[in-house]
């Protein structure tokens, strides 16, 4: 099956976004455990919970995305700014905890002049303060752009933090189309050797999502610039590439294009018309 979905709000529960995304053609979505900026999570909601198991099981909605907040940098120079990390982290696993096989996906972060090492080591602390055994959520890392302080703009930056975990299977990756591009791994012209590139690095069996977006900007900008699907620098042919390439396509594809609803619509409907069986 072919999982594809967008980003969607839980500001009105999770079964009214499942709704959404079954009306748009989709079969899976991701969402902000908070505002994107920061602040509490939704209180949560076990009928509204309810509801949208019995709904996901009779509609073949396979899985959750749960994003972090953007403001969530557990390598901050600033003691409060990791602080809050560890909040969002604890906070947000005890609701995944609830669904069977959800994953919950982060930004690094930046480690704000303190230096690679530094912030890896810091962010590794944070997860082995926050993962346990039992732990039935899969906490993703996504590869990031490269842009300022950013860590996690390569393979061997994501396989560091990975190494150093106490327990590795409770972490996934997330490889972000824009990110990747824009990090200088040439997704167009040699995607089989950047795969096989990952493998080695990290892993396969590690790669748990993909972000699937076109990019505004050029090869290895490290710019962070989302595009609609085929109006970027990125194009409609090379995505189409991934989402049919072998090592790929049963993962769950989510759209972070710069969209309304009326438009991941036109671009699900768009790629599921690209998708070989």
């Amino acid at each position: 099956m072919f999982k594809i979905g967008c980003h969607l709000s839980i500001s009105n529960g999770f079964l009214k976004a499942a709704k959404e995304i079954i009306s748009i053609g989709g079969n899976t979505y991701q969402y902000f455990s908070r505002n994107p900026q920061g602040g509490k999570a939704k209180a949560w909601d076990q009928k509204d919970f309810e509801g949208f198991m019995e709904y996901a099981k009779e509609n073949n909605i396979e899985g959750l995305l749960c994003h972090a907040p953007y403001t969530l940098n557990a390598c901050s120079s600033n003691p409060d700014i990791r602080e809050f990390a560890r909040m969002c982290f604890r906070d947000d696993i005890k609701n995944l905890e609830n669904f069977p096989n959800a994953l919950y996906n982060f930004h690094p972060g930046s480690h704000t002049g303190q230096g690679v090492d530094v912030g890896i080591n810091q962010i590794v602390e944070i997860l082995n303060e926050i993962i346990y055994p039992e732990m039935k959520t899969t906490i993703v890392l996504e590869l990031m752009a490269g842009k300022g302080s950013e860590i996690g703009r390569s393979f061997e930056e994501i396989a560091e933090i990975i190494s150093k975990v106490n327990y590795k299977e409770k972490l996934g990756v997330c490889l972000d189309t824009c990110h990747v591009y824009s990090a200088g791994y040439d997704i167009i012209n040699n995607l089989d050797e950047v795969l096989d590139e990952f493998d080695r690095i990290i892993g396969l069996d590690k790669l748990k999502a993909i972000h699937l977006n076109d990019s505004k900007m050029p090869f290895a900008s490290n710019k962070d610039r989302h595009e609609k699907i085929g109006e970027g620098t990125i194009g409609l042919d090379a995505i189409v590439r991934i989402i049919n390439h072998p090592k790929l396509k049963s993962l769950p594809f989510y759209l972070e294009t710069p969209n309304e609803i009326e438009g991941y619509k036109e671009e699900i409907e768009l790629l599921k018309s690209k998708r070989s069986c």
